[in-house]
């Protein structure tokens, strides 16, 4: 990425940077899930988990892990393991608040794309939340309104997913 952002892999150091970021966005509508949790999904497949960088601080983070189709974390519990599957799960996208609105979710996103391509998945899904779905569309995402969700993620929380490339 050019200009004064930076597209790289989370590292250790990243973490306090990532729970404020997380828990900024998402502890008012009870949807945070806490440093043990995120680390959990991290561990699980640390090479697609990236952060925004811009002039050195943690800026934003999209955190995605293999997970079976039609399936997703619960934001109540950790992981216990890794999953071998050809779909890439978006967990998590969480940009600053004063950077929202500035097509970097999007870039985060392209980048996850790419990724999935290079690695060889065959989807990218993800849980929108908040009324997130719509927007999704416009990136190709289907909405499978079939597949039951934790209640963990809210009453409006629709899983999508769309194929790479």
């Amino acid at each position: 990425m050019t200009g004064e952002f930076l597209i790289r892999q989370l590292a250790d150091g990243d973490w306090d940077a990532v729970v404020a970021l997380e828990h900024d966005a998402y502890a008012a509508d009870g949807l945070s899930e806490g440093r043990e949790a995120l680390q959990s999904r991290v561990r699980s497949s640390p090479e697609t988990c990236w952060v925004l960088e811009q002039h050195g601080a943690v800026r934003g983070y999209l955190l995605s892990l293999p997970y079976p189709p039609l399936r997703c974390p619960d934001l109540a519990a950790p992981e216990d393991g890794a999953f071998a599957s050809d779909n890439l799960h978006v967990h998590d996208l969480v940009l600053a608040e004063e950077l929202r609105g500035r097509e970097l979710a999007a870039k985060l996103m392209e980048h996850a794309q790419e990724q999935a391509v290079e690695r060889g998945f065959a989807q990218v899904s993800m849980v929108a939340v908040r009324g997130s779905d719509i927007l999704l569309r416009f990136y190709g995402y289907r909405a499978h309104r079939e597949v039951a969700l934790p209640a963990s993620y809210g009453r409006r929380a629709v899983y999508m997913s769309r194929p790479v490339g």
